[in-house]
């Protein structure tokens, strides 16, 4: 044989190797699909709970069903020791009774548990026959659970009881996991999916293929994910748990923002848009003649960044985030203007007929001296001016359209729509604001803006994809909102107050909550507050209105305008008002039973005030009895106006939710990260994934094609949320 046909050998035999090792490791990832009704154990009634319950529906589900603390099962505490243990303990007894016991109309499992010190019941609610085929009287058990006092006893309700000749006598740490009722009626309790665990790991052995190459691992001292998914279920011992853990989150965040830069470089790349290069008359003429205050240097970089993505040429898709009174709706506006001069439509979406009103009212006014034709639309619009609005949007005469949910109807269309301005995007399902794309050949320019600032961490990773911009900067002249909180003690000094603001001729709001599930009790508070501050502030010195959600819209709009106008001193009302109301006026917010509402929007509630040049108010009233986490809501409030500070608590207290998704709630696209704790991984894997995205190796080197693998995964499991804001 010549050498080169020894080296062509070689060669082939070497590319032979890598196809089969690489067809041997997509079979492995292939395998961790499998469904879960397949494993051991499960069958098809279990499966179809376990999807219900904790949305575990294939083999990698399970793994990623990541336990939330770890108990020393190595050790024994005895009956006597409960009143002095606080959580958990874990016995060695004998089962002395078992036998069901009548509680009216429903039945409950009692039980005697004993050990050489002393006795304890034990109780079921639920899964009766379950418990009853599966325990033996007089039989040595293991026993794990928590125990309560009623009364003088100790009991313990739903334990876990292992006969003795099953128990690993040389188990030490073990995972406790999450569940519920309806899983544990089935036997699948923390225990229950224990085992189902561990079956997995065993089947899964040297199948769990490692999706990054050698040199990253080693670069970031990353433990082999088998070893890790092993370590974190398994755990041998405390000092590896750290390391598994991080390994498993670099992974999950990782890919998660490899998942946004790529979207993002598929926008980039395939994402035309319309070229607005013109800036005529309509914006020149309001920013030189009817700009009625300078712009803040924020506000000016902003606009600046919007310009320079409608001439590129690409389709803009940027988020505003902005305090509330920092001049979003103006740079919206004269972003607007910009497409009317280039011959395009815009149209601005609000959540709310009240907010949607007062943006077309502001907007109005701005425009009054412009030859520029605006409309409102909103479900309320009468039907013979609805038509003469949407045959204006068809035929181009209308510039710019302002409404709620109405412009998404399909006989709502345009001759040209250039841009589309989205008002607390929060509020709108992604699915919804989907349907503003099929407005136009092209889709719209989006603008989306929100008051409710995004912690740094929820937005390199949730809005990776998207251009953020943020107007920082407060126009010149507003001053902080001083904040306090009080308690009903304190209602007589509330009212006295009140009574000397509106003696210097301001005006003040008292907010109620209005909660769906206690709709009626909360419109039953709202009456009985109104009723109350009426007494203390009698006709005819003081004039009071009344708003809340389930008035008729000619009502509220009504009464609105009695407080906008100065006709009354107070407005009691229910979170209608808590975006886009503009009084300056009104310099006094107090928000009845604070505790109820979360911190984004006490903070939001409070942005209605200090929109004058006098100094404003914020007075939270509260109950005596107050949660840990309402009694570090209303300290934040206290100490800060920053409203990014705030947002960093509120994701602490609340978690993220699901931002990705369909839903605002829901599932989260993270199994084991924290977006409040985990900030450092977030930042380090955002600059990983920027380095791995910039190398060509990533889309060339073969030492890549799982990870490839995995994205190509991800960017078809999940719709492409972000690309349409």
């Amino acid at each position: 044989m010549t050498l080169g046909k020894k080296n062509q050998s070689n060669h082939s035999r070497d590319l032979f190797n890598r196809v089969f090792i690489f067809a041997i490791q997509v079979f492995m990832s292939q395998f961790l699909d499998t469904p879960i009704a397949y494993l051991k154990g499960v069958g098809p009634q279990r499966a179809e709970l376990l999807d219900k319950e904790l949305r575990i529906r294939t083999y990698e589900d399970l793994l990623n069903h990541f336990p939330f603390r770890y108990v020393d099962r190595s050790a024994y505490q005895v009956v006597s020791d409960i009143p002095f243990t606080d959580g958990a303990v874990q016995l060695k007894g004998k089962l002395v009774s078992l036998q069901p016991v009548s509680m009216g109309r429903k039945k409950k499992l009692s039980a005697v548990f004993e050990d050489p010190t002393g006795r304890i019941e034990l109780v079921w609610f639920q899964g009766h026959q379950y418990v009853m085929k599966n325990l033996m009287v007089g039989k040595v058990y293991q026993l794990y659970g928590k125990a309560k006092k009623f009364g003088n006893s100790w009991n313990i309700a739903h334990p876990e009881l292992t006969p003795w000749e099953k128990v690993d006598k040389s188990t030490g740490l073990v995972g406790v996991y999450s569940s519920t009722e309806k899983l544990t009626d089935k036997g699948l309790h923390s225990k229950g999916i224990s085992k189902l665990i561990v079956q997995l790991i065993e089947q899964v052995k040297n199948v769990i293929p490692d999706t990054l190459p050698i040199e990253v691992k080693n670069q970031y001292r990353l433990m082999a994910l088998e070893t890790a998914y092993k370590t974190v279920h398994l755990p041998q011992n405390d000092a590896d748990i750290p390391k598994a853990i991080f390994r498993l989150k670099f992974e999950e965040l990782l890919f998660l923002q490899l998942e946004m830069l790529q979207r993002r470089q598929i926008s980039f790349e395939k994402g035309r848009g319309f070229v607005f290069d013109k800036v005529g008359s309509n914006f020149t003429d309001f920013y030189e003649k009817s700009l009625p205050f300078d712009l803040t240097g924020a506000q000016k970089r902003v606009l600046k960044e919007i310009r320079k993505d409608v001439k590129s040429g690409r389709h803009m898709n940027r988020l505003i985030q902005g305090d509330v009174g920092s001049g979003k709706t103006l740079v919206a506006l004269l972003s607007m203007l910009l497409g009317t001069d280039n011959g395009f439509q815009a149209a601005l979406m609000a959540p709310t007929e009240i907010l949607a009103t007062q943006h077309y009212e502001t907007i109005k006014e701005f425009l009054k001296d412009l030859p520029i034709e605006i409309a409102l639309l909103t479900g309320s619009t009468r039907k013979k001016e609805r038509e003469g609005i949407h045959e204006k949007a068809r035929d181009g005469r209308l510039a710019l359209m302002i409404g709620t949910h109405a412009l998404l109807e399909e006989e709502v269309r345009f001759q040209n729509l250039g841009l589309v301005v989205i008002v607390e995007n929060h509020r709108f399902g992604v699915a919804q604001r989907a349907r503003m794309w099929k407005k136009n050949t092209l889709p719209p320019h989006i603008l989306i803006m929100t008051a409710t600032p995004i912690p740094r961490t929820l937005a390199m990773t949730f809005y990776g994809d998207l251009d953020v911009s943020v107007i920082d900067e407060l126009p010149p002249g507003r001053k902080p909102i001083t904040t306090v909180h009080r308690q009903e003690a304190h209602r007589a000094r509330v009212f006295g107050f009140m009574k000397e603001e509106i003696a210097k001729g301001r005006q003040v709001y008292i907010v109620y909550p209005l909660i769906e599930e206690n709709a009626k009790l909360d419109l039953n508070s709202l009456y009985e507050g109104f009723e109350a501050v009426s007494r203390s502030f009698p006709r005819p010195d003081y004039h009071i209105s009344m708003v809340h959600g389930k008035m008729k819209l000619a009502d509220k709009d009504f009464e609105m305008q009695r407080f906008v106008k100065g006709e009354t001193h107070i407005m009691v009302a229910t979170t209608v008002i808590e975006v886009g109301v503009n009084v300056p006026n009104a310099s006094v917010m107090i928000i009845e039973n604070a505790e109820r509402f979360g911190l984004s929007q006490l903070h939001q509630l409070r942005g209605r005030v200090g929109r004058g040049a006098e100094q404003s108010f914020c007075i939270l009233m509260s109950s005596v009895k107050l949660s840990k986490e309402a009694k570090k809501r209303m300290e934040t409030m206290v100490r800060t106006n920053d409203g990014f500070e705030i947002a960093e608590v509120d994701l602490e207290l609340r978690g993220p939710g699901d931002i990705m998704g369909t839903q605002q709630s829901g599932e989260l696209p993270l199994k084991l990260s924290n977006l409040a704790t985990d900030g450092a991984i977030v930042t380090l894997t955002r600059d990983v994934a920027r380095k791995i995205m910039q190398d060509q190796s990533f889309y060339q080197n073969n030492d890549w094609n799982l990870a490839r693998i995995k994205l190509s995964k991800i960017l078809k499991s999940r719709p492409n949320w972000g690309k349409i804001a």
